[in-house]
């Protein structure tokens, strides 16, 4: 594939959201070659804690050994490639596989194998589960990849890092728990289109513009050319909606959870004396709407990992953030992120019919082209050398394209 033909500074090809060809070329220069979000800590909490995870259309197993340690092991026996772990979730020292009864550990090690006389013997044999070559975490937040000679997981992040650690110290114990189980979506789209849409700020007034009228949210302001928010490609793809130019402006605390500081009284007094001066422009700025590449998108309050299965299929999981110590917060964080993102949840049910008419547009012939130039001639760089636009340009999607190319032509 030419990538460099079908990727331009200010428009992309129709052709790399439907063919099977460059889909088979994410798999492996992204997806297998690079750090991909997987899961995190606080799901397996207990020693011999394993949840079902996913790297791609690849069946990971996360487990947590007796001595604390977090593993990612694939779902394949290796005797005759049976899956060895059939439920979502569990506590287990050893999978047993149901074919043949071969038996590992949650390292992935090998225990044992029935009748042994025909190997010659017991401890003839050492093939053990396929193992994740490299899982980091930062923050709780697993990833991991298949590439033993990838960079270092903070390297990957880079200016990334930052955004987690926001969102973090929004904890009163620096903590962020991801334990209230995933929603899974399956969506007729292609996976791009996605991330591509996590910081896009040109669609919300159009797609949500019912939400917010009916609820009177003040979502919308933050979204449109009178806005002071800005967008930001942090590098190596990923980008961000910085809104908190906006909130600033009011410097009201908590104002981006949508509510007061005497409703969460209890919150705020043990921010105030964890942080101290610091907690009142903790409040103020609130949580990052970051999309990390290629697959979690932080969304303040919630979290989201988008899994490719094919070129024209995605799944996209959604789960509500908890702060540890932050009793307050969580129970309406769980509530909004089901009333937004859950089974009958109002914004994703506005993304996907998006998504979905996209992938059927995207395949038609013409015109070939999807255009990125929203804001180019208005971009500069802020003061750490960020590249920014306006709340509604398109900065974020044409520093994914740039990042995505580099690595498809690598």
């Amino acid at each position: 594939m030419d990538y460099s033909r079908l990727i331009r500074p200010e428009r992309v090809h129709g052709s790399l959201y439907t063919d099977p060809a460059v889909f088979a070329d994410e798999l492996e220069r992204i997806w297998y070659g690079g750090w991909v979000f997987v899961g995190h800590e606080s799901e397996v909490p207990q020693p011999n804690d394993y949840v079902r995870k996913n790297i791609g259309p690849q069946d990971i197993i996360m487990t947590r050994d007796r001595a604390g340690q977090v593993h990612l092991i694939t779902n394949r026996c290796a005797h005759r490639g049976n899956l060895v772990c059939d439920e979502p979730r569990g506590n287990s020292s050893s999978f047993r596989c149901p074919y043949h009864g071969w038996t590992y550990s949650n390292t992935g090690d090998m225990l044992g194998y029935p009748y042994n006389k025909g190997y010659g013997g017991k401890g003839k044999l050492n093939l053990g589960l396929g193992v994740v070559p490299r899982v980091e975490s930062y923050h709780g937040f697993v990833f991991g990849s298949f590439n033993p000679n990838v960079p270092p997981l903070l390297e990957h992040l880079g200016a990334a890092a930052g955004e987690i650690d926001r969102l973090a110290r929004l904890s009163p114990t620096g903590k962020v728990r991801l334990d209230n189980g995933w929603l899974r979506h399956r969506t007729r789209a292609n996976w791009k289109l996605l991330a591509e849409n996590e910081t896009d700020g040109y669609h919300p007034q159009f797609v949500h513009g019912s939400i917010f009228s009916v609820t009177g949210s003040t979502i919308g302001p933050l979204y449109s050319d009178a806005s002071t928010a800005v967008t930001r490609a942090l590098g190596n793809g990923h980008s961000e909606n910085d809104l908190r130019p906006e909130f600033r402006k009011f410097a009201e605390p908590m104002r981006w959870f949508g509510t007061t500081a005497d409703r969460v009284p209890e919150y705020v007094a043990k921010m105030r004396e964890v942080h101290g001066e610091a907690a009142e422009e903790i409040m103020i700025e609130g949580a990052p709407h970051v999309m990390i590449f290629p697959n979690l998108f932080i969304a303040e309050i919630q979290v989201f990992n988008i899994q490719p299965l094919s070129a024209h299929e995605c799944i996209q999981f959604s789960t509500s953030v908890q702060l540890d110590g932050a009793d307050e917060l969580n129970k309406r964080m769980l509530s909004q992120s089901i009333g937004s993102v859950g089974p009958a949840g109002m914004l994703l049910a506005d993304d996907t019919e998006m998504y979905e008419r996209n992938q059927v547009g995207v395949a038609q012939l013409l015109p070939e082209w999807l255009d990125l130039r929203r804001g180019l001639a208005r971009e500069s760089l802020d003061d750490k050398g960020f590249r920014i636009g306006g709340a509604t340009d398109e900065t974020a999607m044409r520093a994914f394209w740039q990042h995505y190319k580099s690595l498809m032509e690598a």
